[in-house]
């Protein structure tokens, strides 16, 4: 491999940025979706329903679109340009996507059939009334798999071509989307906001979904795409994504089943807990998405590519890179959002018909959440390292050991200890941890070394400048926030702000103090942006 060659295939730290920005954005559209829903709907029976029924669709999203299929599609289109170029890989993009699109429509029409049946074995714990809005609503959203499903595989294309704004940003127009006509419809359908008008939220979730896939086609379209229905589906590459996503169905969706088995578990709890988990599962994924998310997404075209040039070398210096990156972005998130638990959720949710009870209890699944937020950010460029290896088969196995844990853990916490929804978000963070370290050690083994001592080193620097923002976070809940249930809105915001200002300031330049390599990375690029957007 050249110079020129070495210099490409890196890590792009800017791709991740830009990613990041546009993650961050959807996963602020999310929040303000969620938060308003709250403020008109409250945060009891009537947010289960529709979170619950949002759940059972959003979870074979996840299996089938955003998580296996994405990332087998991927990972076998990236290597199909290496080695046969553009035209063999459109070829592939269209036999996929006939595949999925005949697929998964079945699978649509079976879900409206069999929603009820769905509703009382996901959700055991509703009442007649409640399952019956539940079944409702599930029946109305259960499309939102097949237009979700294509905007994905939209989405792989484009990253796979080095194309990564707009598809990060397609999430957005589904939130967009989600907001502007859930609200009208509601309203149109109950200007009071009653279980009624969670139709109207219902049918703009279909409305979101349809601008998530149209938003992307014109840049796919640029790069020289056209679909043509192709059913000639005993293709090599179809065959390997096929076998990819068999063991990907499980492994790569192991955090979203175990949060749907939170749900089975919350929903015996009575009438809140469900849309708590929600809340706080939401707010973990904010920093998960910003960083997680956007590392993953760069590092798996790339992993592949230089499986393909036979450069292992690269490929165990990059992934290790990223996952010191993952580490160093979300720890100090972890330790805020475990501190602030309390008044960041006041802030954001305690409006309308949403109260400071209700606050509180979401807080506390918020706090257990983040304790495996670095664990699910370093899997989510690990588990795309075995993908990209055709190492398949072991994160299903180790996904086995996670779930079997995590159902063992749910009856310790939530049942024998008593901790209620708590423990279940307790749990589903020790799995995320416990599933890290395990794929981290096989990895390592594989490839005979992942530069684990520099990641200690880093770590131990983390955990320094981390005590740091974890004063400042104790100090302030000591004396500024002690008060959040009551304090009025405007004060608690600006204390809560200025809190994140001086944490993450301190955190910075106690890591810029230890001489933290990965710090300076980030602030050099940094830099080199600011730079460039100077005029001359």
């Amino acid at each position: 491999m050249n110079d020129l060659d070495e210099r490409t295939e890196k890590l792009n730290t800017k791709a991740a940025g830009i990613i990041g920005i546009a993650v961050m954005c959807s996963r602020v559209f999310g929040l303000a979706r969620e938060l308003i829903f709250a403020a008109l709907f409250g945060g009891g029976a009537a947010m289960d329903a529709f979170t619950a029924a949002f759940r059972i669709p959003n979870l074979l999203r996840d299996l089938f679109a955003e998580g296996a299929l994405s990332t087998a599609f991927v990972a076998t289109f990236s290597k199909t340009i290496a080695r046969g170029g553009d035209a063999a890989a459109w070829r592939l993009a269209n036999k996929v996507a006939t595949l999925t699109s005949v697929v998964l429509g079945a699978l649509c029409i079976a879900g409206v059939v069999f929603s009820t049946e769905l509703v009382a074995t996901l959700a055991p714990g509703f009442g007649v009334e409640k399952a019956a809005l539940t079944v409702q609503l599930t029946r109305i959203m259960f499309p939102f798999i097949l237009l979700v499903s294509l905007a994905a595989l939209v989405m792989g294309m484009l990253n796979s071509k080095s194309v990564f704004g707009m598809p990060a940003m397609a999430s957005s127009f589904f939130n967009i989307g989600s907001i502007v006509g859930g609200v009208s419809l509601g309203y149109w359908i109950d200007p009071h906001f009653g279980p009624r008008a969670l139709l109207g939220l219902a049918a703009a979730t279909i409305l979101g979904g349809a601008l998530q896939l149209a938003v992307q086609l014109p840049s796919l379209a640029r790069l020289g795409y056209r679909f043509r229905p192709d059913f000639h589906w005993r293709d090599a590459g179809v065959k390997a994504i096929l076998l990819l996503m068999g063991p990907a169905v499980i492994a790569a969706s192991t955090t979203q089943f175990n949060v749907l088995v939170n749900s089975m578990f919350a929903s015996t709890l009575g009438d809140g807990p469900i849309f708590w988990l929600s809340i706080a599962f939401r707010l973990m994924q904010l920093p998960l998405g910003v960083f997680g998310v956007a590392l993953g997404t760069v590092t798996l075209p790339l992993l592949s590519r230089l499986v393909v040039a036979g450069h292992m070398a690269g490929f165990r210096t990059e992934l290790a890179r990223a996952m010191r990156l993952a580490l160093l972005l979300t720890i100090p998130s972890t330790i805020g959002l475990i501190m602030l638990a309390e008044p960041i959720i006041s802030v954001l949710y305690q409006h309308g018909k949403f109260n400071a009870y209700q606050a509180s209890q979401a807080a506390g699944a918020l706090r257990f959440y983040a304790i495996g937020l670095a664990g699910y950010a370093a899997l989510k460029v690990l588990v795309n390292a075995f993908y990209a290896l055709d190492r398949r088969k072991t994160p299903m196995l180790v996904s086995f050991l996670a779930v079997a844990l995590n159902l063992l853990l749910n009856w310790i916490f939530t049942f024998r200890l008593g901790w209620g929804h708590r423990g279940l978000a307790f749990s589903t963070g020790c799995i995320a941890t416990v599933n890290f370290l395990l794929l981290y050690a096989l990895m390592s083994r594989h490839l005979e070394g992942l530069e684990s001592r520099r990641m200690l080193l880093m770590l131990g620097k983390v955990v320094v400048a981390g005590a740091a923002l974890a004063a400042v976070c104790a100090a302030s809940s000591h004396w500024l926030l002690a008060d959040w249930a009551t304090q009025p809105f405007v004060a608690k915001l600006g204390f809560l702000l200025a809190t994140i200002v001086v944490g993450g300031a301190v955190f910075t330049g106690c890591g810029v103090l230890l001489h933290i390599e990965e710090l300076k990375e980030l602030q050099g690029a940094a830099m080199r942006r600011l730079r460039r957007r100077r005029p001359a």
